[in-house]
């Protein structure tokens, strides 16, 4: 289980959960009309470094030198319902299948252990009122910090401890920073066989 408080700050911390918050998918003009489409996401988790997040604060609220250390955005991923993400239909409002996953299979189970560098799960005490949920470190994306500093006086869910969000921040980093091999083409595979036979 992970451990959060309840404590509302009012600087942006990494470790945030916060309800209802937007995403601008896109933004297009045809002859003179603006179409913009967006996401609401129902829970994020602030995944910045919270050195940076405090120094944006002191920045902002204090007598400054330079414009050096404001952020303009913040690094932000959705938190999905777990048995949402197993049975693929956490995506399913955007017309989007995503694979099942067999949640009493191996990958199923690494999933829940925080063994698949995909996917962090987290399980909340029950007073907090949040299901299990997994973070895809895949699907992160940015928030105006302006927006999200308002936003998050009124929709603050909870913020999660200092030990267990440097260990989200960890595999968050690990897998942004994994080396992706590129797949032998099928052709290349058989004079390699051949070579070798």
């Amino acid at each position: 289980m992970i451990e959060v408080t309840k404590k509302h700050s009012k600087r942006l911390r990494q470790g945030d959960i916060v309800r209802n918050i937007e995403c601008i998918e896109y933004a297009i003009e045809k002859q003179g009309i603006i179409t913009v489409s967006k996401i609401e996401y129902p829970l994020i988790i602030v995944l910045t470094q919270d050195c940076d997040l405090e120094q944006d604060y002191k920045f902002r609220n204090e007598a400054k030198g330079s414009d050096d250390k404001i952020l303009f955005y913040v690094l932000v991923a959705p938190l999905y319902n777990a048995d949402h993400v197993y049975n693929g239909e956490h995506l399913s409002l955007l017309n989007l299948e995503m694979e099942k996953i067999n949640k009493t299979k191996t990958r199923g189970q690494n999933i829940r252990i925080n063994q698949n560098p995909r996917y962090h799960y987290m399980e909340f005490s029950k007073d907090l009122g949040l299901l299990p949920s997994i973070i895809d470190f895949k699907h992160f994306f940015s928030v105006n910090a302006e927006y999200l500093k308002l936003h998050k006086r009124s929709n603050f869910i909870c913020s999660v401890k200092p030990l267990y969000r440097e260990d989200i921040s960890f595999r968050f980093a690990s897998y942004l920073a994994r080396i992706g091999l590129p797949e032998p083409k099928e052709q290349q595979k058989t004079s390699i066989l051949s070579q070798v036979l």
